[in-house]
């Protein structure tokens, strides 16, 4: 089941694997700011939303992840297209995971995304 908030938005998430993932978004009147250009916050949803998907897929059961920072560069401004967001762990500690994201519009880089994720254990259920 796509959780509600990435219908909402409206991402497209290849079934991410082995610690990478994949998610597109192609452009639509809601995506946009003010000035006209897609607004910073839809990129920075692709990328945490892309960085979690990349890390679950190397969680062992039981586990789960919270953002704990990302830092996001912005080169480009976004005005039309599909975004294309490819994420990758760059290192997966025991408490502590490490990743980083790109954001594409036809094939040219437009963001840049590093973010720390906590690892987690589920409580048991009683």
């Amino acid at each position: 089941m796509t959780p509600r908030f990435i219908h909402h938005v409206g991402l497209q998430m290849e079934q991410p694997a082995d610690g990478r993932s994949r998610i597109t978004l192609p452009i639509e009147p809601q995506h946009f700011n003010s000035t006209g250009v897609v607004h910073g916050g839809v990129l920075f949803t692709l990328a945490d939303t892309g960085m979690g998907a990349a890390l679950y897929s190397k969680l062992e059961k039981g586990y789960f992840s919270a953002t704990v920072e990302i830092k996001i560069s912005y080169f480009k401004p976004v005005t039309a297209g599909t975004l294309v967001c490819e994420t990758e762990v760059v290192n997966l500690g025991r408490r502590l995971a490490t990743m980083e994201s790109s954001l594409f519009v036809d094939g040219v880089l437009v963001a840049r995304a590093s973010g720390t994720f906590a690892i987690l254990q589920r409580a048991a259920q009683a």
